[in-house]
């Protein structure tokens, strides 16, 4: 196993902020990273009625943030180890906020998916950071266990709280303020952390990898495109195929440029270590799963159930709920079963809430509907999540840090933005020509089939990769 994660801070003369405010200051950035992927789920329908988006286009707003944000968080979590955590953590949290606040402002599609998109890009220089931050604050051990536990169960619930959050605001104002409300939010915890925040890097004079960052950043958006058109064009037409073919050569340049480079953004070396590579995988297979989960319940609950954007928000209440307390619950099963049995047991429970919502019909009280299979979902979720991230990042050298922590929310986020593209094709084809209450139901139905489905794979693969411990 690599060296620890810790991170010695630059020397300073200020007195050591407090473990919990450094904990707090990083669990604030990844909530605001994390709930901006879900928030808009509510919105979507005010916000195609407003500027005149298109169904793909709707799925677009969620991914154009999703795949910069993938794309380029390998970028963030080296320039953290580069540059200063700590700086990085400000220049991403003032780009976060700044896009908002351009995005809530958009008066065309347009302008909203561009704002989108630098969305993602500042949270890819922020998320990294908000780790290292935390994992350099806090020794490895228990301490760490429970400082990693809060920042899965506040970057989880920021996601679930998206739908509440998104449904209050659309329904008081309109969907605007689901991106205006991060202005206010960013700038008080952007002047926290300028204040209290220490400085911790592990620079060694190498440049940043930018054509790796571009070259993955093109390939994903690719592939998302032309999974995409499948559903207009099906999977023969050259206007599926083109992309998809280029996605993948993109994918494999970037690969033989990491091989070739002097600085790689992403060491092909660390996938040698059997704890990073089996951690990350299990994140890619089951965010492909599970990222799709609030954009389909969302829709479901006010397309075919008849919810007001504020009462979708509140019936995913119980859910979010359900993934922090799995979050915060994992620890305390790790001691006594090991990483490997938890993050098993938690996808198998959260396949199992998949498989229960992927019964649902076009009528049905909201208990048995909503409630219950989304509880299993987010327990599932949260119960995986904290010991992939521990395992992942325990395997990582104080210079890799940054990358490490990229890794896995890339994992993570690429695996969902991929997973999105596909489900929402799934869906399409299990709606056929109709599109009335029934129909949709039939599609969103399938979806969460397939998500069921590579949920349970996801738990195979866990359980004969992951290291015991």
């Amino acid at each position: 196993m690599l060296e620890s994660a810790v991170t010695p801070p630059l020397i300073s003369r200020r007195t050591a902020p407090p473990t919990w405010l450094v904990v707090a200051l990083a669990c604030a950035g990844q909530f605001l990273v994390v709930l901006d992927v879900s928030v808009v789920n509510v919105a979507l329908p005010s916000m195609r009625a407003d500027l005149g988006l298109t169904t793909s286009g709707l799925q677009w707003v969620v991914n154009a943030y999703a795949i910069a944000f993938a794309g380029f968080m390998l970028l963030g979590g080296r320039a953290g180890d580069l540059y200063g955590r700590k700086r990085m953590f400000l220049v991403g949290l003032a780009l976060f906020t700044l896009a908002s606040l351009g995005g809530g402002l958009a008066q065309d599609g347009w302008q909203l998916l561009l704002a989108r998109a630098v969305q993602g890009l500042g949270a890819a220089v922020l998320a990294p950071s908000t780790l290292t931050l935390l994992t350099s604050a806090v020794p490895e051990g228990p301490a760490r266990a429970r400082a990693i536990a809060t920042w899965t169960a506040v970057g989880a619930g920021g996601g679930a709280a998206g739908g509440l959050v998104g449904g209050v605001l659309v329904d008081l104002s309109s969907w605007r303020w689901v991106l205006l409300i991060n202005v206010p939010v960013g700038a008080v915890v952007l002047a926290g952390s300028v204040l209290w925040l220490r400085e911790s890097r592990a620079g060694d004079g190498r440049r940043l990898d930018l054509p790796g960052a571009l070259l993955v950043t093109a390939g994903l958006a690719a592939l998302a495109y032309g999974i995409a058109q499948t559903e207009a064009q099906g999977w023969s037409a050259a206007a599926t195929l083109l992309p998809l073919l280029a996605g993948l050569l993109l994918i494999a340049a970037f690969l033989l440029a990491e091989a070739r480079t002097a600085a790689p953004l992403m060491p092909l070396g660390l996938l040698r270590v059997r704890s990073v590579a089996s951690a990350n995988a299990a994140m890619f297979v089951s965010g492909s799963a599970m990222f799709c989960m609030w954009y389909f319940m969302t829709l479901y609950a006010q397309n075919v159930l008849g919810y007001t954007p504020l009462e979708a928000g509140f019936a995913l209440v119980p859910s979010s709920l359900a993934v922090v307390v799995g979050s915060k619950l994992a620890p305390r099963l790790m001691r006594a079963a090991g990483a490997r049995s938890v993050a098993v047991g938690g996808t198998l429970v959260a396949a199992a809430g998949f498989g229960w919502q992927s019964t649902m019909s076009a009528h049905e009280a909201y208990i048995p509907a909503i409630m219950i299979p989304g509880v299993l979902m987010m327990l599932g979720a949260g119960l995986a999540a904290t010991p992939l991230a521990a395992l992942a990042t325990s395997g990582a050298a104080p210079g890799e840090a940054g990358v490490v922590s990229g890794l896995i929310n890339t994992s993570r986020t690429m695996g969902g933005s991929l997973g999105l593209a596909v489900m929402s094709t799934i869906a399409a084809a299990g709606t056929g020509s109709g599109d009335g209450p029934a129909a949709l139901t039939d599609g969103y139905a399938l979806a969460f089939r397939a998500s069921t489905a590579v949920l349970l794979a996801g738990a195979v693969l866990i359980r004969v990769w992951l290291p015991r411990k």
